[in-house]
């Protein structure tokens, strides 16, 4: 791939890879409208394309069919989703979904829509987002990320609550995006916004699926995550400690914020 690298990994890609991945955009054969114009791609080696089509189709069964979605993720779920949930014999549902129960829900007025509730395997979503957010930091920046990822997914709940510490850094996520364009060729399907990076290159972006699931991703580059390291091994020397970063001078510790009034807010 001339000399190209792996979105994910220093290894040399050798195809390109949908991100998001494709299936999650509905085509004309299933839905009866075309929701794959201009999909994004990028560099890739096998283990992180072909390698991961099995997660590919576990994010779709977990998307696809969330309560609050558009029309254009519902009819993806009962066209699409339903066929490969039933291939699976229903498999890949219980992979999507843990401990559940099914509850029906008026929709209107004597048309009832039976819901299943249950526990997401966030461990396995983390690593489907991980992918697609280092994917789109590629197309959106030109270039790879290296560094470390957190996330806040803002899914429904069945008592329509967030923790609270989850529900602070939802709202600070919100107000961060409020405003902003959102970019994307199909948002009826998927729109990303990217924060402009800090001065230590921390960015963070905010993507939507299907008009409802909002998943929220900080970007710490790799010299932000040393940087933490560093202050928690300082924290209890007595003496000063100060680190180099970017050409600024940094207090790693309150002896250092003592000494000459450093500040640390820029962490």
């Amino acid at each position: 791939m001339e000399d190209a690298a792996c979105y994910m990994c220093d290894r040399p890609a050798t195809s390109r890879e949908h991100v998001p991945p494709r299936c999650l955009f509905p085509e004309m054969k299933d839905i009866g409208e075309n929701h794959r114009v201009n999909l994004l791609t990028v560099p890739s080696c096998d283990e992180h394309n072909s390698g991961k089509s099995a997660d590919d189709e576990f994010l779709m069964a977990s998307l696809a069919g969330m309560t609050g979605n558009n029309r254009v993720g519902i009819l993806h779920k009962f066209s699409k989703v339903n066929r490969a949930i039933f291939r699976s014999s229903f498999g890949l549902l219980d992979q999507a979904l843990s401990d559940q129960t099914i509850e029906w829900l008026e929709v209107s007025p004597g048309t009832f829509l039976d819901v299943t509730w249950g526990k997401p395997d966030y461990a396995r979503l983390a690593r489907c987002f991980e992918r697609i957010a280092h994917g789109m930091h590629l197309c959106h920046f030109g270039q790879r990320f290296r560094g470390t990822l957190k996330y806040l997914f803002d899914f429904p709940t069945k008592d329509g609550h967030w923790s609270e510490s989850d529900d602070v850094g939802r709202r600070k996520f919100v107000e961060e995006f409020d405003g902003k364009p959102r970019l994307g060729s199909n948002p009826e399907v998927f729109t990303y916004q990217f924060s402009i990076p800090d001065q230590l290159g921390v960015a963070s972006a905010h993507f939507q699926f299907y008009g409802s699931m909002n998943i929220y991703v900080a970007f710490y580059p790799g010299q932000i995550q040393r940087l933490i390291e560093l202050m928690n091994e300082a924290r209890g020397v007595a003496k000063p400690v100060y680190a180099w970063l970017g050409g600024k001078l940094y207090a790693l510790n309150s002896a250092a914020v003592e000494d000459d009034g450093a500040s640390l807010r820029d962490l």
